[in-house]
């Protein structure tokens, strides 16, 4: 059974710091790009960060450089997002992402909830 379980999401003050971990499990997790989405209140799901299959390319959106990591484990099956200097227009659900594009797969998470307010 293929599960993405997101964790680490919960209320900080602007200027903190997050961690978000996503452990992956039912599916060969060092074959998938990882990618982090979030969904803020009445706007679409964006993209904010991606990692390819070993861990050597990063990309993120423009909104996040340079505050938010993201990184994995694929001993531990795990992908995380380090997010720092968090705004207020960094609330949203986040959501983990594995995609396969070769075999045309993707599966997500259920999503972890950031809320940014002082």
């Amino acid at each position: 059974q293929v599960q993405l379980v997101e964790s680490g999401g919960g209320l900080v003050q602007p200027g903190g710091s997050l961690r978000l971990s996503c452990a992956a499990s039912g599916f060969t997790f060092h074959y998938y790009i990882m990618k982090w989405y979030r969904q803020a209140p009445g706007k679409e799901r964006e993209l904010v960060a991606a990692v390819t299959r070993d861990g050597g390319v990063k990309s993120y959106a423009e909104s996040v450089k340079g505050r938010f990591t993201i990184s994995r484990d694929n001993v531990r099956k795990t992908v995380y997002l380090q997010m720092n200097s968090l705004q207020l227009e960094d609330t949203a659900v986040y959501y983990c992402k594995a995609e396969d594009l070769g075999a045309n797969i993707e599966y997500w998470g259920q999503g972890t909830q950031v809320t940014v307010s002082s």
